[in-house]
């Protein structure tokens, strides 16, 4: 226990180094110097693995100067050592005695230094300690809380980061901070790191992801996610992207972000040894407070959820076929029902289903297609029953197994989607309406009449663009006098005329 007490206060000493102080430890055990401030901290973390004891002789000298020299700039000309109240502290906790066994008595006879060394200690602990949150003096209270988040069908959860916790308003400004740290396991690293999808053309995504979610603050039931108003949310130091607010064109009313979980992966520090920090900035709004909570989740796709909704198994399709009697056969309002026509077509995308389904909270008969709607909640997430616009959650979903039977059965024509339901549970397909079969023929049957008729007109002379009836037969011969001017005998009748004989 004492060892791990002295590792772990040798670590916390490594972590409060500057640049200068972590090239000066590398430099001591011979490695390499160069490279930004989060990767000389993840060699210097490296040499505690060694146990070596000049190591750690220098990590103590050097957390002692860069305190001492930070004491004698907040008090230009003081006696350092009075005011290393905070390292004697930080070695106490690892179990080690300080030869300065006068500082306790410097920092009583010294008012201001007993109260800085708590201030240092205080910021310490807020960085780097134990707690998994810790609010500055001007921030809200923030305490974990007994609210529930509805669960998302597209993530599997296999870790909380962070329990959901509240952003309680506090004091009279408008605009709130709080701020909250956590830290991964070695095993919840691992997978994040080695789970990436770094296929070609892939987006490079995070199958395991770091989920940071919000939602009002009420236990009396699950709830969704809801944003914060004018929320700021920093990871590490770097400004976090949130959903973009939906325009709204009511007066005085800011606008809302669409309710959905925020992937927080890239920005967080993937290691077990470095806690990650994140900072939330949001404005108070009157009789409403706010709950935060982070997670470690599993991305699915719509095909794996396709997958478990067929292993799930499926709706007896003689419970379907009791719900087609009882309301073909009830009559409370008076109207005497027969028979009922459905379509086997999907009312998303107008085409055959392939797997029906619907919710089963959902009381009509008309099923939709199962892959095409997780594909559509896996772009937009509304969960809702594309046939009578009430929720449809994921839970609640099954495969019919009338309407698969249905759509399966070599009765029903490849190009006909529509069936008639009968009051004993039967179907037949819809009949062919033999008037509208004959009608259609006869129509035919006149185009293509007519198309002859214009055929042999186009042989024709353009002086008889007439029909052919009987009538218009000896009407023919009327337009001839018309045209005999044209005709070449008159000509010889004027050169007869003219002749000399």
């Amino acid at each position: 226990m004492a060892f791990n007490k002295e590792k772990e206060a040798l670590r916390n000493m490594i972590l409060t180094f500057r640049v200068s102080e972590l090239q000066m430890l590398l430099g001591f055990a011979g490695r390499n110097q160069s490279g930004k401030k989060t990767e000389l901290q993840d060699r210097s973390l490296e040499l505690l693995q060694l146990n070596s004891t000049p190591v750690q002789k220098r990590i103590r000298e050097l957390f002692q100067s860069s305190q001492e020299t930070q004491q004698a700039a907040m008090i230009p000309g003081a006696n350092a050592l009075q005011y290393s109240a905070a390292y004697a502290q930080m070695l106490g906790l690892a179990g080690f005695t300080t030869q300065q066994q006068g500082i306790p008595q410097a920092g009583r006879a010294n008012p201001y230094a007993a109260q800085q060394a708590q201030a240092q200690v205080a910021a310490y602990t807020a960085a780097y300690g134990t707690q998994p949150l810790q609010a500055k003096p001007n921030q809200t209270v923030s305490q974990p809380c007994n609210v529930k988040f509805k669960q998302l069908p597209f993530y599997d959860i296999h870790g909380e980061l962070l329990k959901p916790t509240s952003l309680v308003t506090q004091g009279s400004s408008r605009f709130q901070e709080a701020q909250f740290q956590f830290l991964l396991s070695p095993e919840q690293a691992t997978n994040i790191a080695s789970n990436r999808d770094i296929r070609m053309g892939s987006k490079l995504d995070y199958l395991y992801q770091i989920q940071l979610r919000f939602c009002l603050l009420d236990p009396s039931a699950e709830q969704g996610d809801e944003f914060p108003p004018s929320i700021c949310v920093q990871v590490n130091g770097k400004m976090c992207t949130l959903p973009n607010p939906i325009p709204t064109n009511k007066p005085n009313v800011e606008p809302k972000r669409p309710p959905r979980p925020v992937h927080i992966t890239p920005l967080c520090k993937l290691t077990p040894t470095l806690n990650n920090i994140v900072s939330v900035k949001w404005a108070a709004d009157y009789g409403k407070s706010w709950v935060v909570g982070i997670w470690l989740v599993e991305k699915l796709s719509s095909d794996q959820l396709l997958e478990r909704l067929s292993s799930k198994g499926k709706r007896n399709s003689d419970f379907t076929r009791e719900l087609i009697k009882k309301k073909l056969t009830d009559d409370e309002d008076g109207i005497a029902t027969t028979n009922l026509k459905v379509t086997v077509s999907c009312p998303l995308g107008k085409m055959r289903m392939s797997k029906p389904c619907r919710p089963t909270t959902c009381d009509h008969l008309q099923c939709f297609d199962a892959a095409l709607f997780l594909m559509m909640n896996e772009k937009k997430p509304t969960w809702t029953c594309p046939v009578c616009d009430s929720a449809a959650k994921y839970d609640d979903l099954m495969v019919d197994g009338y309407f698969e039977e249905v759509i399966k059965a070599p009765e029903l024509p490849d190009e006909e989607n529509e069936i008639i339901l009968n009051q004993d549970g039967s179907w037949n397909p819809v009949p062919k309406d033999e008037e509208e079969e004959r009608k259609k023929k006869e129509k035919e049957e006149e185009e293509r009449k007519n198309a002859v008729v214009l055929d042999l007109s186009d042989d024709d002379d353009d002086s008889a663009p007439a029909p052919k009836p009987a009538g218009d037969a000896e009407a023919a011969p009327a337009p001839v006098p018309v045209d005999l001017p044209v005709l070449p005998p008159p000509p010889p009748a004027e050169i007869e005329c003219i002749d000399i004989e």
